[in-house]
C-alpha cells in the first residue's frame, strides 16, 4: 500500500520543524558543479568558513607548482640555448 502524506509526516521526530525551510534552497548552486567534501573534524575546526577553506586550498595548490604542470621549452629554445654556452 502506498503511504500518504499525512503516514509521512507521523514518521518524523518531533524534535524535526521543517515549517521554515525552503525546498531547493542549494539545488542551482550544485548544479553548476559544486563538489561536496569531508574534512576530519580536527581540520574542519581550523576554519570559520568554507572561504576560509578555499583560500587555503588555494594557496597551497599556488605554492606547490609541480615541474610537470610547467610547459617545457620548445626544440628550438633548447637548442639556442646549448648554443649560448
Amino acid at each position: 500500500m502506498k503511504k500518504t502524506k499525512a503516514d509521512k509526516v507521523s514518521e518524523l521526530r518531533a524534535e524535526y520543524d521543517f515549517t521554515g525551510g525552503v525546498r531547493g534552497k542549494y539545488a542551482a548552486r550544485m548544479k553548476q558543479g559544486s563538489v561536496v567534501v569531508i574534512l576530519e573534524p580536527d581540520v574542519a575546526a581550523k576554519f570559520a568558513t568554507s572561504k576560509d577553506v578555499n583560500k587555503a586550498l588555494r594557496s597551497v595548490l599556488g605554492a606547490s607548482k609541480s615541474p610537470s604542470s610547467r610547459k617545457r621549452p620548445s626544440k628550438s629554445k633548447a637548442k639556442r640555448s646549448r648554443a649560448a654556452r
